[in-house]
């Protein structure tokens, strides 16, 4: 994959607070990076400041290694946490009227909305206006307007709020198979939950600065706790009793446990073998959410 967004080191401020220090992270195409932090964090500024809807006091943002110019910001898509359609137009209407702003012909317009519309489950509410639709569909429709124009970048700011279970599943398959066709999506949730199951990389910002940034797997890695999982043949209650143990859950032949900083798991191991079969040994590796809380507290 190769890296296509480059945030350098904005700032920005409003009046005399600071709501974004020094913040830099990169986004590839091809991959889901999730951007996430407490409201307020600063993550809708961040993405407003990449689209040019506002600019930074200092720093740089690049795409493809260049300042980012309008007409690639022609290529990128963008969908709001706001709602940002114009209510009395129909679902058609509007995707295909910003579908031509982003230089599409009007044949072609309709031919990608009328596919969005059916691959996003909106092909009967295709005629009906905005404003009759529910929440959930508005969403839907505003993903579709974000989409119509095939973005090199997918910019979408709470992309799941107000999405039932089901359209949730609808949209992480469609911008599962965006991805694949190498768009570089960077999103942002408060669910992190759908997080964890949909980003490849993810930035964590708290107050304005980035505390971590990497692939999910580096992530869970560098952020493993000193926890383990261990199942044996025999009853593991013998754990309470070995150096820098303490014991999280116990139930007969398995037990969790955390292991204190200075401690090594190797004696732990040779233990359990002294005593017989040991069918599992292994660390626990930590939830995003559990990463989140560790990194922003």
């Amino acid at each position: 994959m190769t890296t296509v967004l480059n945030v350098e080191a904005v700032n920005r401020s409003f009046g005399e607070r600071q709501v974004l220090k020094d913040v830099s992270f990169t986004v590839e195409s091809g991959r889901l990076t999730g951007f996430v932090g407490a409201n307020g964090a600063g993550k809708t500024t961040t993405m407003r400041i990449i689209l040019g809807v506002l600019a930074a006091d200092t720093g740089t943002v690049t795409w493809c290694g260049n300042p980012v110019t309008r007409e690639d910001r022609q290529g990128f898509g963008y969908m709001p946490e706001e709602r940002g359609l114009y209510p009395k137009m129909t679902v058609t209407e509007q995707i295909v009227y910003l579908g031509r702003l982003h230089g599409l012909g009007t044949a072609d317009a309709k031919r990608r909305t009328a596919t969005l519309l059916e691959r996003l489950e909106l092909t009967e509410r295709a005629n009906d206006p905005v404003e009759k639709l529910s929440l959930g569909n508005q969403q839907r429709a505003q993903i579709a307007a974000a989409l119509v124009h095939d973005p090199q970048l997918l910019v979408l700011d709470e992309p799941f709020s107000g999405l039932d279970p089901i359209a949730v599943e609808t949209v992480l398959a469609v911008l599962r198979e965006r991805a694949r066709t190498g768009t570089a999506v960077l999103f942002s949730s408060h669910q992190l939950e759908l997080v964890e199951r949909l980003c490849d990389d993810l930035v964590i910002i708290a107050d304005g600065t980035i505390r971590a940034a990497g692939s999910r797997t580096w992530l869970r890695e560098q952020y493993t706790l000193p926890r383990f999982e261990i199942e044996v043949d025999t009853d593991a209650g013998w754990l309470r009793d070995q150096p820098g143990v303490t014991l999280i859950e116990l139930d007969g032949h398995r037990a969790v446990f955390d292991l204190a900083a200075e401690a090594d798991e190797q004696p732990i191991l040779r233990a359990a073998l002294d005593r017989g079969p040991v069918r599992t040994f292994a660390p626990i590796r930590p939830s995003l959410a559990e990463i989140f809380r560790e990194v922003i507290r």
